[in-house]
């Protein structure tokens, strides 16, 4: 497992695990970000900046230190 902020951009991976407290879940969730959902990384601002994500047809930005709390396992194309 690795966290989203690892992910390269352009590849995808299933989200396994979400850290952090209640709250924090409950955010994520009524993002449509859970475990089991498949997630693409569409870009990563530079400077440590957001990232733009990608979960069911539609796309969010979320902030590195969120995205280090999710974690996630690649989706290796074939």
């Amino acid at each position: 497992m690795i966290s989203l902020v690892e992910l390269q951009e352009g590849k995808e991976a299933k989200i396994i695990k979400l850290e952090g407290g209640y709250g924090f879940q409950r955010n994520l969730r009524a993002r449509g970000i859970r475990e089991g959902k498949i997630v693409k990384i569409v870009a990563k601002h530079p400077l440590h900046g957001p990232l733009v994500i990608s979960i069911d047809g539609r796309e969010t930005t979320i902030g590195r230190g969120m995205a280090a709390k999710i974690l996630v396992e690649e989706i290796m194309n074939k």
